[in-house]
């Protein structure tokens, strides 16, 4: 091959090489702007409210980060899976999430819905489901969220006049009675009394009432401490029976909370049963006291006195005694003792003296 052809064939495939760059490739077609679905939609019902809430998307469904976007709409239907989304009872602006980190926490919307009464009374036994739906700028969405259900049931408002005595037992609750509704199928209340220490996130129950036609309904709350302050509230429950034997729940709102002092100035009871018994032949003499233990579960211990005839009362122990006995060596022959002993808390109530027992030394 001549000089000419070699050169003429390098300088024709330089000019293909550099007409190829700036050739343009397969086109892309233009992103849609579809945010991916909520995947984490959440409910929870009180009262006739519904609480909402969800993580913001940050990605539409061709993985790139959500430029535009337009309403996010709250979809609600009742008793089966939603479809699609209709007529939404809310519309929400989005709200821009900026990239997200790894196990950062996503940015969170929320939402209270108002069941209608209608849709209460209309379907006591059904369920309410809701999704929430993205759309993009122009009104197109990828679809619906993960779908959640709560009950549909009526709820009770909460009772009146909530009062709260200290004795002895626990704190006795006591509130004006709720009318319940007409009877429907399927439905039944209880009161539910909540206990929580002030400035505490975490409630306790304190306890059930199940019958609500009671005129004068009260519970006693004996899961406290004492010396401890405690708000408590009341809440009427609806149960929908459910065919796997296991009602479902939705609470009415609850009363104003009232404040309680668990102060006790409840002394134990007073101790029964004394007996003093005499011995002494043969040994250095002594005086036994015995009595029925106190069953309280705050005892500390006892206390024993011991008096002649016409003279004051003393006590014996310098220190509690633990069990319901007690060794008098104290004692002289010719004398005559009489005994008391009394109940002791762990917080120094003391209960009243027990009725004497005596005892002559020979």
């Amino acid at each position: 091959m001549s000089l000419a052809k070699i050169k003429l064939g390098l300088g024709l495939t330089a000019i293909a090489l550099l007409a190829g760059c700036g050739t343009p490739g397969v086109p892309l077609p233009p992103s849609l702007e579809l945010a991916r679905p909520v995947t984490d939609l959440r409910a929870a019902r009180k009262g006739d409210k519904v609480h909402l809430s969800w993580s913001v998307p940050s990605l539409t469904t061709d993985h790139k980060n959500i430029r535009r976007a337009g309403l996010t709409e709250v979809c609600r239907g009742v008793g089966t899976k939603l479809q699609e989304c209709g007529t939404p009872v809310s519309e929400i602006p989005f709200q821009k999430s900026a990239a997200i980190k790894d196990n950062a926490q996503k940015p969170q919307v929320s939402y209270t819905d108002q069941l209608p009464a209608d849709l209460q009374s209309a379907y006591p036994t059904s369920n309410v489901v809701y999704a929430v739906s993205v759309l993009n700028s122009y009104g197109k969405t990828a679809g619906l969220s993960n779908q959640v259900q709560v009950p549909a049931a009526p709820t009770l408002p909460p009772p009146s006049d909530l009062q709260a005595q200290v004795t002895a037992e626990g704190v006795r609750l006591s509130w004006k009675p709720v009318a319940p509704p007409q009877d429907v199928r399927g439905l039944r209340y209880l009161y539910r009394v909540y206990r929580r220490e002030p400035g505490a996130n975490v409630d306790s129950v304190a306890g059930e009432l199940a019958d609500t036609n009671e005129s004068s309904p009260s519970l006693l709350d004996g899961g406290f401490e004492w010396e401890k302050t405690y708000d408590y509230r009341v809440t009427v429950v609806t149960l929908i029976a459910q065919s796997g034997g296991i009602d479902q729940q939705v609470e009415g709102e609850d009363t104003v909370s009232l404040r309680v002092f668990a102060h006790d100035v409840f002394p134990p009871a007073t101790p029964s049963g004394l007996q003093a018994v005499f011995s002494g032949p043969g040994q250095k003499s002594f005086i036994d006291l015995v009595w029925a233990p106190n069953t309280e579960p705050d005892l500390a211990g006892y206390n024993v006195y011991r008096h002649e005839q016409d003279s004051p009362v003393v006590k014996l122990n310098s220190e509690l005694v633990k069990s319901p006995a007690f060794r008098d060596s104290e004692i002289l022959a010719g004398h005559r003792y009489f005994y008391e002993v009394s109940a002791v808390d762990v917080r120094g109530n003391e209960s009243e003296h027990s009725p004497e027992a005596t005892e002559t030394v020979p």
